[in-house]
């Protein structure tokens, strides 16, 4: 091996480890790691979950029975001012006024989800004082049942009660799924900045070897074993090696900064990433895919909810058609000049009522409200085909894709390695003037091109693989469920 052989090894040794030896190493695994516990999509997704929990919470109060305590002032709770008072010769007297007049109601209420009524327990409670003659008197109902049943009508208790629990099981498994797109994104912005970090290594390489070109092309020139323009044609390949260069460290500073914005890596931090090029054995099989999709999926359990809204907008056209509704109420009263007169011998308070809205001629509007709901969920039930059937496409192709990218990987792994091998040997053949540089130039331009290839084959494939996790909610390599149904 001659001594400009021995430069270039030199030259590559040195050039290539330079960055990484003062920088910390990170693997895929730890990024992803990161972008799972720190990162801002994750944060963000966390409060979708809690968000969507204390919405689920909130509905189920609803079927709760509530205790409430009001006011129950009957005008002003205190009045104290000049009030009209009309004479029986018809003439007006305005007279002084000084009036307490506080009150108060307690009451329990407990919808019928069967039914979609509602019962009230009450108890209410008002005093009066005249200060002005020093009047005092109590009046109240100390129980009183009150019971309000619509009839024929639109129930949202009991369709709430079918929906609502699926679209909170549909937001767990939705934050399962984000918890897999975040890992893919963290895949992605790991390999941008892999990629930019081998660019910038094969740029000083390529910088470094283009320099001794030149110095080599002079030497020739020199002695006249080589023409002006291939000397011209080396300086101006340095010169654009220099330029790409510069390139290279600008696209990995902007690629470095996104990654640790995503993952939520202080700025000042410095990191260099291991290359994963360990590809996990294991096979995927259309019907197994499919299967794990539809027992995990979010997207798969909303279309049985969209079904439902779409019958529930169907029973709420029916329900609205006419109102009739059946009131009734059960209690005791009475007055007293202290609270506990109220209950000495209650009289009986009772109340019935129907109550009935039916158009008679309203020109088809109804009908066609009626109709109108029909026809949406007619469309909805084929959308949701439409939908179902993309469900299913997307996830075969996910499937189909791996073995061609685990092939794909095997061919641009051994192009590398072929491309880089041609490079030493071209360029061992130019230092002993075989070749020219010309020849020199495209063995160089195949080996960067390769490398590339090999890098963006990892990505396409690790990519891909939380894609599929995400897809299916299962992870294939670990053979382990990535969310599992709370029973």
């Amino acid at each position: 091996m001659n001594k400009f052989s021995r430069l270039i090894i030199v030259l590559a040794v040195i050039v290539l480890p330079v960055c990484a030896a003062a920088q910390s190493k990170f693997s895929m695994e730890d990024v992803v790691s990161r972008a799972l516990t720190q990162s801002p999509a994750f944060k963000l997704a966390e409060t979708r979950k809690e968000n969507r929990f204390w919405q689920y919470r909130y509905f189920r109060t609803n079927y709760n029975p509530q205790l409430r305590m009001s006011s129950n002032n009957a005008g002003s709770l205190y009045n104290n001012s000049f009030t009209p008072v009309r004479q029986p010769d018809g003439s007006i007297e305005y007279r002084p006024l000084n009036q307490l007049n506080p009150g108060m109601n307690f009451g329990l209420q407990q919808p019928i989800q069967w039914t979609g009524g509602m019962i009230f327990v009450n108890s209410s409670y008002n005093y009066f004082n005249n200060i002005t003659n020093d009047t005092r008197q109590w009046n109240g109902a100390p129980f009183n049942i009150f019971v309000n049943q619509p009839l024929f009508a639109f129930n949202p208790y009991k369709w709430d009660l079918k929906i609502e629990p699926i679209r909170y099981e549909e937001s767990k498994r939705e934050y399962a799924e984000s918890m897999e797109q975040i890992s893919s994104d963290a895949v992605a912005a790991f390999f941008n900045v892999l990629q930019a970090q081998v660019n910038a290594q094969i740029a000083q390489f390529n910088l470094a070897n283009n320099d001794t070109i030149y110095k080599i092309e002079q030497g020739r020139y020199n002695i006249g074993t080589t023409s002006q323009d291939k000397l011209l044609q080396v300086e101006l390949q340095l010169l654009r090696s220099r330029q790409d260069v510069a390139q290279a460290d600008l696209d990995l500073q902007t690629a470095s900064l996104r990654l640790r914005t995503f993952i939520g890596l202080r700025s000042g931090e410095r990191f260099d990433l291991n290359l994963p090029d360990n590809i996990p054995q294991f096979d995927v099989s259309e019907e197994e895919a499919l299967q794990y999709a539809r027992q995990n999926r979010a997207a798969f359990i909303a279309f049985e909810r969209r079904k439902m809204e779409a019958d529930q907008a169907v029973a709420q056209a029916k329900g609205e058609r006419y109102q009739v509704g059946v009131t009734a109420s059960y209690g005791t009263n009475n007055v007293g000049s202290t609270v506990g007169d109220l209950y000495q011998n209650p009289a009986r308070q009772q109340m019935a009522n129907v109550t009935f809205n039916v158009p008679l001629v309203d020109w088809g509007r109804r009908k066609a409200l009626m109709r109108t709901a029909i026809a949406n969920k007619r469309l909805n039930d084929y959308i949701i085909a439409q939908d179902e059937v993309t469900f299913e496409q997307e996830i075969i192709t996910q499937v189909r894709q791996f073995e061609m990218l685990r092939l794909q990987i095997e061919i641009t792994r051994k192009a590398d390695e072929v491309a880089q091998e041609r490079y030493m040997v071209a360029q061992n053949r130019y230092l002993i003037g075989k070749i020219d540089i010309t020849n020199l130039n495209i063995a160089l331009n195949e080996k960067d091109t390769a490398k590339r290839s090999y890098l963006e084959a990892l990505k396409s494939f690790w990519t891909a693989y939380y894609d599929l996790r995400r897809l299916t909610l299962y992870d294939f390599a670990n053979k382990r469920l990535l969310y599992i149904v709370e029973q």
